[in-house]
C-alpha cells in the first residue's frame, strides 16, 4: 500500500474484515469506524487526553479515537505507582482520561473528566474527521526515567507513520498479514507497531491480553502470520522448545509447527540472547530478526524480511532514517541518527531537547559497531553498558551472551564497577539454572575467557533468584547493587 494522507486509510473504507481482536472480543473495520469517530466526535478539542492503557480493546479504540481527532494522546501505565503518575499527569496537563468501563482509575486521575470507552458504535457512525496536519503531535509517550522523572516524548503524526511505512518495505507488510503480540499498549512497541502497524496496513492484530505460550501457538497455528515480541517472550519459547536443555530442540512440537508456520517473528526493545536465537532456530528452522528503535525515534534499523538473521545485530537503517558513529574508538562509536521518525520535543523540557541533538542529529546514547555490510551491532547503553577496564572498551552484552552459553545459567547480566586498579571491573549477576548446585566464579570466569578473551573475563560473580525487569522485559540494571 502506498503512503496515504490518511493515518488509517482502512478505516475510511469502513469493511467487514476483522481489525482487532481482544479474547474472544472482536472488531472489524466498520466497527472501529463506528466506535473511534463516534468518540473522536466526543474529544474534539479537548486539548490532551490521558489513555488508561490496559491490554483491552477499549485502550485501542481510544487512542485510535484521539489519532482520528487530533487530539494527542497520553497512553498511561496501569502498574505506575501514585507519584510517578501523579508527575505525567501534571506534566502532560490531560483534560480527560478515557478508559474501559468499570475499570477503578487511581487518585492522581481524580480530577481529570472521565470517559468510558464504548466498542460497540451505533450505525455506520459519524463522518471521520479531515486528516490533521503531519506535524502536529499524535501521541506523548513517557520514557522509562533512568535519569530522573520521565519525559515525555512528544511524537508527530508524520514519525508514526513514517516509521510504519518503513517497516511496511523492510518487514514486506501487507493487508493479509495477521499479527499476534501480547505486548503492553503504553509504550512504542505494543502500541504504535503492534495495534497502529496493522491497523495503518488494512490487517488484524490479535491481542492475547497477556504472554502464554500456548496462546502463541494457538494463534499462529489458526492464521496468524506475524509475532512481535520481546526477548523475555522469545525466551520462554525458546525453553518450550528446549525442554531439555541440550538445544536440540526435542520439545514442544506443536509450537515448533506453529513458529515455523510463521512468516515473520520479531523480537525488539531489547537484545535477544544468542543461544535463544540459536535454539528456536534449531527447533523451528525460522529465524528471529531484531529491530533496534527508541521512544525518541519509533524504528531506525531492521533486518529485513528475507534477511540475513544475524544473531547479535538489529540490521540496516530503515529506509529514510540516517544513522552515523560518532567519537569511534576501536570502532565503537555511539549512534546518532536523523529522518522523519524522530519525535519533536521533550514536553515542557526545552534544555533537555537541546542536549539530545547535535544540530539534526539525535543522540542514542547508545554504543555501536558496524559490520563491513553495514549491519549495526549494539554494544549497549553508554552510561550502563560499556565497561572500560583495564584501558579496553567492553561491551556488556557480549560477556552476557558468552554467560548464556554455560549450562548452569538460566539468566545473566553483566555490568561495571569501578575498580582502582583497573578503572572499572566486570561483575557478572546470574540466575543459576541449579540454585542449589551454581557455577562457581572461577568457572564462569574461565569459561569467558575461554569463548572471548582475558580482559573480558568477570571479576566478580552474585547470585540471584531472578534479575530485575520493567514491563517491557528490559534488565533494569541500575536496580544491580552490591
Amino acid at each position: 500500500m502506498a503512503a496515504s494522507s490518511a493515518l488509517f486509510p482502512s478505516l475510511h473504507l469502513r469493511s467487514d474484515r476483522p481489525a482487532l481482536r481482544f479474547g474472544d472480543r472482536t472488531l472489524t473495520y466498520a466497527g472501529l469506524a463506528s466506535a473511534a469517530g463516534g468518540l473522536a466526535a466526543r474529544i474534539a478539542g479537548a486539548g490532551r487526553v490521558a489513555v488508561w492503557a490496559t491490554p483491552s480493546l477499549e485502550t485501542a479504540v481510544g487512542v485510535v479515537a484521539a489519532l482520528l481527532a487530533g487530539v494527542p494522546a497520553v497512553p498511561l501505565n496501569p502498574k505506575t505507582g501514585e507519584r510517578e503518575l501523579g508527575h505525567i499527569v501534571a506534566d502532560s496537563g490531560p483534560t480527560l482520561v478515557l478508559a474501559p468501563p468499570g475499570d477503578e482509575l487511581p487518585v492522581a486521575l481524580g480530577e481529570l473528566e472521565r470517559i468510558d470507552v464504548s466498542v460497540t458504535g451505533e450505525g455506520p457512525g459519524p463522518v471521520l474527521p479531515a486528516e490533521p496536519s503531519p506535524g502536529s503531535p499524535a501521541l506523548i509517550v513517557y520514557t522509562s526515567g533512568t535519569t530522573g522523572p520521565p519525559k515525555g516524548a512528544v511524537l508527530p503524526r508524520r514519525a508514526i507513520a513514517a516509521t510504519l511505512d518503513a517497516l511496511e518495505e523492510a518487514w514486506e507488510w501487507t493487508a493479509d498479514d495477521v499479527l499476534v503480540h501480547a505486548l503492553p499498549l503504553f509504550h512504542v512497541h505494543g502500541l504504535i507497531l503492534g495495534i497502529l502497524g496493522p491497523l495503518r496496513r488494512g490487517g488484524e492484530v490479535r491481542h492475547l491480553g497477556r504472554f502464554d505460550v500456548r496462546g502463541v501457538a494457538r494463534e499462529l497455528s489458526a492464521g496468524a502470520t506475524m509475532l512481535f515480541g520481546v526477548p523475555t517472550m522469545y525466551h520462554r519459547l525458546a525453553e518450550a522448545l528446549d525442554a531439555d536443555g541440550n538445544g536440540d530442540g526435542d520439545g514442544d512440537r506443536e509450537l515448533a509447527k506453529a513458529l515455523a508456520g510463521a512468516r515473520l517473528l520479531v523480537s525488539g526493545s531489547a537484545a535477544l540472547p544468542v543461544r535463544d536465537h540459536r535454539r528456536i532456530t534449531a527447533a523451528t528452522g525460522r529465524a528471529v530478526i531484531e529491530r533496534y528503535g527508541m521512544t525518541e525515534t519509533l524504528m531506525n534499523t531492521s533486518v529485513r524480511a528475507g534477511g540475513e538473521a544475524r544473531p547479535g545485530t538489529v540490521g540496516l537503517p530503515l529506509p529514510g532514517v540516517e544513522l552515523r558513529l560518532v567519537d569511534e574508538a576501536d570502532g565503537v562509536g555511539e549512534i546518532q541518527v536523523r529522518g522523519p521518525n524522530l519525535f519533536t520535543e521533550y514536553l515542557n523540557r526545552p534544555d533537555a531537547t537541546a542536549a539530545a541533538f547535535d544540530g539534526p542529529w539525535f543522540r542514542t546514547g547508545d554504543m555501536a559497531t558496524l559490520d563491513p555490510d553495514g549491519y549495526v551491532r549494539i554494544v549497549g547503553r553508554k552510561a550502563t553498558d560499556l565497561i572500560k577496564s583495564g584501558g579496553y572498551k567492553i561491551g556488556a552484552g557480549e560477556i552476557e551472551n558468552a554467560l548464556l552459553e554455560h549450562p548452569g545459567v538460566r539468566e545473566a547480566a553483566v555490568t561495571g564497577e569501578p575498580d582502582e586498579d583497573l578503572g572499572e571491573r566486570i561483575v557478572a549477576w546470574i540466575v543459576p539454572a541449579d540454585p542449589l548446585s551454581p557455577p562457581s566464579e572461577t568457572e564462569l570466569a574461565d569459561h569467558v575467557a575461554g569463548l572471548l578473551a582475558p580482559h573480558k573475563r568477570p571479576r566478580a560473580v552474585r547470585l540471584l533468584d531472578s534479575l530485575p525487569r520493567n514491563d517491557m522485559g528490559k534488565i533494569m540494571k541500575g536496580a544491580l547493587r552490591a
